[in-house]
């Protein structure tokens, strides 16, 4: 592979398509460094194919169809070289409006953002789901009547050594962690215990440090940022931040947060009325301080994600129907714009893969 290869990478967004003209799921070819796109190909008829996730071997896509109680999950086969999603089956969601969704080599898992539940569906050979081997309901209610009047899964996701999988519940704040058995049919996920978060606050996205030691927990409703060590595979709230402006009178929408690969900075969006992207310096004893809040340039920064040599960071402005292109200093962690940007209907998630 030359150089010049290298340089490009396969940007797959996923979107909702109920409020805007979407086709579903786009695949771009991203020049990483001249920041040059063009679409590669597009799903067609695909509802509100929200969150993504990409096998590891690059042959085959899975999504969340986020449509209330007619809710399902989609397998496609995926072809890198010319960005081709071929749709294999769909199933029931068994919750309604799905809203994460991870896998591994033998299972897809589905956070079930309004039936308040985790579905399990076996990968079979072909690519193609089963229907759920295991749903987990959660019940309860939280202290916000409005946002937390019964369960909301809003996170799976895998611990760095694939024996557990937290789950996230915005309804109930906490977070949950199941011991995973891939092989283990109805008992795949078996409640280990689970840590409470402040009340209110309603955790929705959660990150490892890629040293493993720390857990950052980002919570949509109050904007707080919580760290956590794993310790002894149990979490231990080591501190607490926000992603909330210092002087806000506003609604928080936490959405989105990631590392860099060094594990030296984490960024943070936060929705509502900030529509920002935060920047923290991270210490080796897993505390964090700001280093920049900017705006996304945008309305409603859902998902965001870092290329793969770390340079640039891509936020999908879901309410201003853009992508927005920030160039990150890897020494100092800062974001710059650099007035690029992707024009396209309620982008979502963002995935880079190899484009071949």
């Amino acid at each position: 592979m030359n150089a010049a290869a290298q340089d490009n990478f396969n940007l797959i967004v996923g979107t909702y398509t109920n409020a805007c003209q979407s086709k579903g799921i786009y695949v771009y070819d991203f020049n990483v460094n001249t920041l040059e796109y063009k679409l590669k190909s597009n799903t067609d008829g695909v509802i509100n194919p929200s969150y993504l996730t990409v096998s590891a071997d690059k042959k085959f896509v899975y999504s969340v169809n986020e449509d209330g109680k007619k809710s399902t999950v989609s397998a496609f086969k995926y072809a890198p070289a010319i960005g081709k999603l071929d749709l294999l089956n769909k199933t029931d969601s068994k919750g309604a409006d799905p809203c994460y969704i991870i896998n591994d080599d033998k299972n897809v898992i589905v956070a079930n953002y309004s039936g308040g539940s985790v579905a399990v569906f076996e990968r079979k050979p072909d690519g193609s789901l089963s229907d759920a081997k295991q749903v987990v309901q959660h019940t309860g209610s939280g202290t916000n009547k409005s946002r937390q009047e019964s369960a909301h899964v809003h996170m799976v996701y895998f611990s760095p050594d694939n024996k557990y999988v937290f789950v996230n519940d915005l309804g109930l704040d906490k977070v949950f962690m199941y011991t995973y058995n891939p092989a283990g049919g109805a008992k795949t996920l078996v409640l280990k215990g689970s840590v409470d978060v402040k009340p209110g606050s309603g955790p929705r996205h959660l990150v490892f440090n890629p040293n493993g030691i720390f857990v950052y927990l980002l919570q949509e409703l109050d904007g707080t940022l919580t760290t956590f060590s794993y310790e002894n595979e149990t979490l231990v709230k080591v501190d607490e931040a926000s992603v909330a402006p210092a002087i806000f009178g506003g609604k928080n929408g936490s959405a989105d947060i990631h590392f860099s690969k060094d594990g030296k900075y984490l960024y943070a969006t936060n929705r509502a009325d900030g529509n920002t992207i935060s920047a923290f310096r991270v210490h080796t004893n897993g505390k964090i301080n700001l280093i920049q809040q900017i705006s996304t340039q945008g309305v409603g920064p859902r998902n965001f994600t870092i290329d793969p040599n770390d340079n640039y960071v891509l936020v999908a402005n879901q309410n201003s129907n853009n992508i927005i292109i920030f160039k990150r200093d890897k020494s100092t962690g800062l974001l710059t714009d650099t007035g690029k940007k992707i024009e396209l209907c309620q982008p979502v998630c963002l995935v880079f893969t190899p484009n071949k």
